[in-house]
């Protein structure tokens, strides 16, 4: 039998050697049928042993000899190890179609998130979010990066209403400022007594709704020097708040408008950590007005707000820097920060803000 299995079938080592160049692109996990073994499936075949004797002597799975035998045998019968070897090369073709591609359903809701500014690691997660039990409708972020910006006809990118930038592409984070932990320039009695280090351990560890971070996003431009947006963001469910400035970012013009914000969501705000700019010199007179207590980041040290952070930089999607808020109106605002609300997020499990917010409201009413 030795003798035999060196020699090949019908057409001694030849027929062999060509098998083997056809079974020589094994991709994938496990132990294949090698075309020698299948050699000896044919050779032990016409002898007259059954499968599982064969897959004794081959030292295999039962299971796996009589698939093996099943799926390559003739219409008469018979089983060819030639044969079986090319079709199991047929069936391990590449490129094999893509998920995305071949499920049109999946397809569909997948560009319809990134319509909506969706990431696509926030697609991945939203998707197991809204079909938990459904793994049809789940795809990796690597499959929707090939599908937007790898593949070529037929890509997401050409379905897309609006266009999608890639990320920036950095490997490695920004190093944090040397001025880190410096002390800022000059006197801000509106921060003695409101470092972050006063700060309650609630809104440091996210445990409980109601503790906010803020910041003003600037405009630019000659025309829109004085213009600014200002932007609210909730540290546990991301909730965002945003309101324009028109004309003039003076501290009574921002804290009247904070007041307003403040009010919009009675009852939900606790505390708001701020840079230590000199918008917020009139603490004392928001404090009063709305019972909410306001903290400030140290100098240099965004990581302190990193979900405000986070938020400037979405905002950016809507308005680039330069923008004069004054030429914006309300209602684009108003239409911003309804789709950051309604946006899937990573950190929250697939959730969107305006879900967590809400939830959070059922569990207090609840409670």
């Amino acid at each position: 039998m030795e003798n035999a299995l060196r020699r090949g079938r019908r057409g001694g080592t030849r027929h062999l050697a060509s098998v083997d160049q056809v079974g020589s692109g094994n991709v994938g996990r496990g132990r294949r049928i090698t075309s020698k073994e299948r050699v000896a499936i044919a050779l032990l075949l016409d002898q007259g042993y059954s499968g599982r004797q064969i897959a004794i002597r081959l030292k295999r799975s039962p299971s796996t000899i009589t698939r093996e035998i099943n799926r390559s045998q003739r219409v008469d019968g018979s089983y060819d190890a030639g044969v079986a070897s090319r079709k199991a090369f047929e069936r391990r073709a590449r490129p094999k179609p893509l998920k995305l591609q071949a499920n049109t359903r999946l397809r569909e809701v997948v560009v319809g998130l990134l319509n909506q500014r969706y990431s696509p690691q926030q697609v991945a997660v939203r998707l197991r979010h809204l079909y938990p039990n459904d793994r049809e409708m789940h795809v990796s972020v690597e499959a929707i990066y090939q599908a937007l910006y790898v593949q070529g006809v037929g890509s997401l990118a050409q379905e897309l209403k609006r266009e999608k930038a890639l990320r920036s592409g950095r490997k490695n984070r920004i190093p944090r400022s040397r001025l880190a932990g410096l002390p800022g320039r000059g006197r801000k009695t509106w921060v003695e007594g409101a470092q972050i280090s006063m700060r309650p351990p609630q809104a440091s560890d996210r445990a409980v709704p109601g503790h906010w971070e803020g910041d003003l996003v600037v405009g630019g431009g000659k025309d829109g020097h004085g213009t600014a947006l200002i932007t609210l963001v909730e540290r546990r469910s991301r909730f965002v708040l945003m309101h324009r400035l028109g004309a003039g970012r003076d501290s009574k013009t921002v804290v009247d408008e904070l007041v307003t914000m403040v009010k919009s969501l009675p009852g939900k705000f606790e505390t708001i950590t701020w840079d230590q700019g000199s918008e917020m010199a009139q603490t004392p007179s928001f404090t009063i007005a709305t019972g909410v207590k306001v903290f400030f980041a140290d100098p240099h040290s965004p990581w302190q707000r990193p979900s405000n952070e986070r938020l400037n930089r979405d905002i950016r999607e809507y308005f680039p820097k330069g923008t004069n808020f004054a030429t914006i109106t309300d209602a684009q605002v108003q239409e911003a920060q309804d789709e950051l609300n309604n946006r899937a997020r990573v950190v929250l499990k697939g959730a969107t803000p305006h879900e967590t917010l809400a939830q959070q409201l059922n569990d207090a009413l609840t409670a």
